[in-house]
């Protein structure tokens, strides 16, 4: 037993003695090495002060427009369902399926002969009325002179003025049922309300139609909408762009060439929806080409306002820090300072920024700021132009 403890207590004794032999030998060939190869901690040193190389941009000022984008989606100005105001029977069907109509071309005739008869017959009525209310007037006037004369009495006289009255409150009535038959005669003619796209026609020559039956649809296709939602913080500023004057709108079609077409808005709410934030808008483009079409999907963009004098950086030039987002800006010695910003806009791969101690015209790091710290040498192994793109989105 005293063996075994004894050697329990030489153990630990033997093994620290190792541990400190070892680092001797390992400091002794540090050494060794050193002393055998000065130049390598003189090139490690050498690197650590060595500038870092960055690619720079310069701080741009402009007027920048405030480009929001939307997904739309075409719909027609107006639909025309056409309806016969008859019972009657088509006569003669005067276009075809899908053709393109204006506004008075016909499109279908009615069998009118019943029409024609009651406008002859109420023509006829109406000349008899006009001749015996001739007749009544002469009559009157007769009537007149032997009063004057003292032949006849007044109730006499009262009698062909009443008889001249009754036959004028009879000649309005015949003109207007005469006028209300020309009318319905008029209906077996069904000419387009609007000018526009014929839909698909469910009758032919030969049907019968009743009153309210649906022939043939209208759609006007030039011009066109487009209807389109944007966030409600968007709201102000568009009513007063709107207020002021024409708001262009953009549209972009999908399809192998990238076509746009621009408009104007011309619509918006006046309600916000409350189920997703956002107000509904409306805009019209020309449509001659016919490019546009009712419930194509779209994307809409349009720039109701413009920010005045804007600082414009590369979006990768923004760093975040632990006390928010910041630019490394180079000073005169080709060393880095930070410079805390606010970012305004992201567009088209630019920030617009803002900060009290930033200036148009400083350079700062748009790459290659992951290996710097404050304070640190750089060199500028090139530079990227700054400008705020034509169209973008809103990073709000």
């Amino acid at each position: 037993m005293e063996a075994i403890s004894e050697i329990k207590r030489v153990t630990p004794v033997r093994r620290l003695r190792v541990t400190i032999l070892g680092l001797i030998l390992a400091a002794l060939i540090a050494g060794v090495w050193v002393w055998r190869n000065p130049s390598g901690a003189t090139e490690a040193k050498k690197k650590t002060s060595e500038p870092t190389p960055v690619i720079t941009a310069v701080i741009n000022q402009q007027n920048v427009p405030v480009q929001l984008a939307a997904n739309g989606t075409v719909s027609a100005q107006q639909t025309v369902a056409v309806r016969p105001q008859l019972s009657a029977m088509i006569s003669a069907v005067h276009i075809r399926e899908g053709q393109f109509v204006r506004k008075g071309e016909p499109l279908f005739t009615l069998d009118a002969r019943t029409e024609d008869a009651n406008v002859r017959r109420t023509e006829g009525q109406l000349a008899k009325s006009r001749a015996d209310l001739r007749n009544a007037e002469r009559n009157l006037e007769r009537q007149r002179e032997l009063f004057r004369q003292g032949f006849i009495s007044q109730a006499a006289l009262d009698v062909a003025e009443n008889q001249v009255d009754a036959l004028r409150a009879q000649l309005t009535v015949d003109e207007a049922t005469a006028q209300a038959n020309r009318i319905a005669r008029g209906f077996s003619e069904i000419t387009a309300p609007i000018s526009g796209r014929s839909g698909a026609i469910s009758v032919y020559q030969g049907s019968l139609v009743q009153p309210n039956d649906a022939l043939v649809s209208i759609t006007q296709i030039d011009p066109i909408n487009v209807s389109f939602t944007l966030p409600e913080r968007e709201f102000i500023p568009l009513q007063q762009a709107f207020a002021k004057g024409e708001v262009l709108v953009t549209v972009e079609l999908n399809g192998p060439q990238k076509q746009t077409r621009t408009g104007r808005l011309i619509f918006i709410d006046n309600t916000v929806d409350t189920a997703s934030g956002t107000i509904r808008l409306k805009a019209e483009f020309p449509n001659a080409d016919r490019h546009l079409w009712p419930g194509m999907f779209v994307m809409v963009s349009l720039a109701p306002q413009t920010l005045i004098h804007a600082l414009t950086v590369p979006v990768q030039a923004v760093q975040n820090g632990p006390e928010g987002k910041f630019l490394y800006v180079l000073d005169e010695t080709g060393k880095v300072k930070p410079f805390s910003v606010e970012v305004r806009l992201v567009q088209e791969g630019f920030a617009v920024v803002e900060g009290k101690a930033i200036t148009s015209g400083m350079h700062v790091v748009a790459e290659g700021a992951q290996n710097l710290r404050p304070g640190s040498a750089v060199t500028e192994a090139s530079s990227i132009k700054t400008g705020a793109g034509p169209a973008g989105r809103n990073s709000g």
